[in-house]
């Protein structure tokens, strides 16, 4: 994982007012919760006691704190047990009796948590030409992959006429000049895709594409997990890839239009694309679970080629960022 960075985990819509459920991130397993006035709250599901769930017991004082189903243990949103019922509702709690706790921050319908061993230095940004005036509709589902392995399918230009031979993949390009990787800042970078049918003259390199600075049809990755296909302004389809542990990954894909204006028509038109979206993503997955190993690095036993251009930045900023943190 690269740590000290926001990482979607779960859609709002996943988490009610006054529910404490229980997921799997990182690796982990968490107690996230909302309380009454709808803040997330986050901290490890495991009871520093005795190991029992926190996620399968209850909230109190309208989710200012959670009690363990075991021993009635009581934590704060911090992580800190505050109440031990054995030893009197009065009697102190000695500071080790604590578990670890996450920030949250909601943004753009999704829940958000700051993973990492330092506080964090900025609130998480989604896709910044994404807002109100754009309909959706989500679903989500899971990968038996690493989530790198997720991400880089979708910074994958030359698989589509393979894959995608009968969906968004017909009429047989390919041959796939550049692409075009165009770094926005730090951990933000468009792509630009052009295949095209084969006709004998070999794919241009990189340096030989010219592009509109304006262009409005481009994918774009921001680290550590989302990303988005801008097929137009008023057309879009984004995936979030979110960690679930080293084998498993659950994708959000969202379908945005605002074609109308008027939404709850952009709505319904969102909705009715969701079977094509469904099946160009299982055509995905049918393959990228078969890749060995399910998890990606910069070096392994992998000969690239120029259309993975995209998947080597992804790779090359990947593990500059790992390595950050080891420093």
């Amino acid at each position: 994982m690269i740590k000290n960075q926001w990482y979607v985990v779960m859609s709002s819509k996943e988490l009610k007012k006054g529910q404490l459920i229980g997921v799997t991130r990182f690796g982990e397993k968490l107690a996230i919760w909302r309380d009454k006035d709808g803040k997330v709250h986050c901290i490890s599901d495991i009871c520093c006691h005795r190991g029992a769930s926190i996620s399968h017991g209850k909230l109190l004082n309208n989710g200012e704190r959670v009690m363990c189903p075991f021993h009635g243990f009581e934590y704060d949103s911090t992580g800190r047990v505050k109440t031990i019922p054995s030893n009197g509702r009065t009697a102190p709690v000695p500071e080790n009796f604590i578990v670890k706790s996450y920030p949250t921050y909601e943004l753009a319908d999704f829940i958000w948590i700051w993973y990492g061993d330092k506080e964090p230095t900025h609130n998480p940004s989604y896709f910044d030409d994404i807002d109100d005036s754009l309909a959706y509709t989500e679903f989500s589902e899971v990968w038996n992959v690493h989530y790198s392995r997720a991400i880089e399918n979708q910074l994958d230009p030359i698989h589509v006429p393979f894959v995608h031979y009968n969906t968004i993949g017909r009429g047989n390009r390919t041959v796939a000049d550049g692409p075009v990787v165009r770094w926005i800042n730090d951990t933000m970078f468009y792509f630009y895709v052009f295949n095209r049918v084969e006709d004998g003259i070999p794919a241009r390199k990189p340096e030989e594409m010219k592009i509109s600075e304006m262009s409005s049809v481009y994918l774009e990755f921001k680290f550590p997990n989302i990303w988005q296909n801008h097929i137009d302004e008023k057309l879009r389809v984004t995936a979030a890839f979110v960690p679930v542990d080293e084998e498993h990954t659950r994708i959000y894909i969202r379908f945005y239009v605002g074609f109308t204006g008027i939404r709850f028509i952009d709505k319904l038109i969102s909705t009715l694309g969701t079977p094509f979206n469904k099946k160009v993503l299982h055509q995905d997955r049918a393959v990228v679970e078969t890749q060995i190993p399910k998890k990606s690095e910069l070096r392994m036993s992998e000969n690239l080629i120029t259309g993975d251009l995209p998947i080597l930045e992804y790779r090359k900023r990947r593990e500059q960022l790992k390595s950050e943190i080891t420093k």
